[in-house]
């Protein structure tokens, strides 16, 4: 049986390789706020919600797919925990199943897989009951072919015959084997036969004899040595094909549980939000071709997690745009944007809804960041080569058709410099079809780059009074940042009086 709850044609593979910046993204866009709360406190759910949000699927058809998963099990959350609940309980088996022997034999490998596979069996039996009462009731094209294997593969019949082989393998009328003396009277060619008793003639007649026999002695320990190892030669073909068989369904369990594990931290993470006010959206899927990019009132999801009141969202008409530029009032909300930007896009490449009321973009080849980061406390280098440097090695790495986000890059030098360097990186990205979005305070900087095409202005939104509504809209920049808000909101004065002709920061 195949689980398939995440791609259309290929399971879950947890060693696939994450964005050759994952550490970047996670630390940039506070994703840990994110991870948290679809984790729900089980570090499982936490490894498949970092793995989902850092690789996510290629094409726009396998988001699609899985994002009609999720809709069927946002509509139904106890269906997708008790789907993670029986997986679960089939992964623990081996723990659920100890048996404490001194020798490791093949009749204790029997007792042990047999013991596991009727666990599992019960367990199989849940899951076929649980797809005979809901697979009418879902919709995506995941879930049907799943529940409709889970019925097929499943049926009566064959649970009937399952447990009858597992009563026979049970052995508890003895073991028959068959054998053929060999070279120097040894036997060889050992086959286990069905067990006495288990056709109609012998359930009539158990008492004829069946040949030859003998018994041993329960005090000759010889003897009783030899017929022990006897029967495991018999067994030890039984004991592998029950390990490989017990192997493989804990296999299907464990994929189900990583599979329906990756759907329950989506719906935690809905409940969270959804607590909050935060509206959530499957977003549009659009093709990489098109460089679509619309949003509205799109929300920072972390921000929303641990904010103790209700997060600003902001508009975007970004359709066609390879260049975003944002700029505004210090501490105005142009940060918060980017970082709701770049998850947004993240959730949407790993099939996940967005915290706004309407989202739709083009699948990215990759999502990259550059922030500002702190000073180095080793000294091992000034803050601009440390930007330069790993700017280069995102240039390395980066291909066209990826989302740059770009916050305060180059400004640990003077604005000139900084703008110069940041106007030719940005250039020649833009131009290699990357999208980028760059959040800065240096007007010089935007001046230079209005002449690059597919260009949109941003501006964190200032009212006349000073106050920051924390929404990002359309508009040109400005030689002004407004930091004088900003004191006079810290210290209730005005500053000392300024040189004239001297520019606001």
């Amino acid at each position: 049986m195949m689980v398939r709850l995440l791609y259309r044609d290929r399971e879950l593979d947890l060693e696939q390789p994450l964005r050759p910046n994952a550490e970047a993204l996670v630390q940039d866009l506070g994703l840990d706020a994110l991870l948290s709360a679809m984790a729900g406190g089980d570090p499982l759910l936490r490894q498949l919600a970092r793995h989902a949000l850092l690789t996510g699927p290629a094409e726009p058809a396998a988001i699609r797919y899985r994002q009609g998963v999720l809709a069927d099990f946002l509509a139904r959350p106890d269906l997708v925990r008790r789907l993670y609940e029986l997986a679960s309980d089939g992964v623990e088996a081996k723990k659920t199943t100890r048996f404490f022997w001194f020798r490791d034999t093949p009749d204790t490998q029997r007792q042990k897989a047999l013991a596991m596979l009727e666990l599992l069996v019960g367990l199989l039996e849940q899951l076929r009951s649980l797809a005979d009462a809901h697979h009418g009731d879902v919709a995506s094209e995941g879930l049907r072919a799943f529940f409709a294997s889970l019925r097929r593969e499943l049926d009566d019949a064959y649970l009937r015959v399952l447990h009858e082989r597992l009563r026979e393998l049970q052995f508890r009328d003895g073991v028959l084997l068959s054998a053929r003396v060999g070279p120097s009277g040894r036997g060889c060619d050992y086959v286990l036969r069905r067990p006495r008793g288990s056709g109609l003639l012998g359930r009539l007649t158990p008492d004829l004899p069946r040949g030859l026999s003998f018994s041993v002695s329960p005090r000759d320990e010889y003897a009783l040595r030899a017929l022990a190892e006897l029967r495991d030669r018999g067994l030890a073909h039984v004991a592998n094909a029950l390990a490989q068989a017990t192997d493989h369904v804990l296999a299907f369990f464990r994929t189900l549980q990583q599979e329906a594990g990756f759907y329950l931290a989506c719906v935690n993470l809905a409940e969270r939000l959804t607590e909050r006010g935060v509206p959530l959206v499957l977003p549009d899927v659009a093709e990489p071709d098109e460089w679509a990019l619309h949003a509205r009132d799109l929300r920072d999801a972390s921000l929303a997690l641990h904010s103790g009141s209700a997060v600003v969202g902001s508009d975007l008409d970004a359709d066609g745009r390879r260049l975003l530029v944002v700029t505004g009032a210090n501490e105005g909300g142009k940060s918060t944007f980017l970082r709701s930007l770049g998850t947004a896009q993240l959730m949407l490449e790993a099939g996940i809804f967005v915290t706004a009321e309407a989202f739709r973009a083009s699948v990215s080849s990759g999502v990259y960041t550059h922030f500002k980061r702190e000073e180095d406390a080793a000294l091992r280098s000034g803050k601009l080569d440390e930007e330069l440097r790993r700017m280069s090695e995102i240039a390395g790495v980066i291909r066209p058709r990826a989302l740059l986000l770009c916050n305060e890059s180059f400004a640990s030098t003077n604005e000139a410099e900084g703008s110069e360097i940041a106007r030719q990186v940005v250039q020649a990205l833009v131009e290699d079809g990357v999208r980028v979005a760059y959040v800065t305070h240096m007007y010089e900087l935007a001046r230079r780059v209005q002449a690059l095409p597919a260009t949109l202005f941003l501006r964190a939104e200032r009212l006349p009074d000073g106050v920051r509504t924390f929404r990002v809209v359309p508009g040109a920049p400005q030689p002004t940042s407004h930091g004088l808000d900003s004191y006079r909101r810290i210290f209730g004065r005005e500053p000392a009086a300024e040189p004239a002709g001297a520019p606001e920061r």
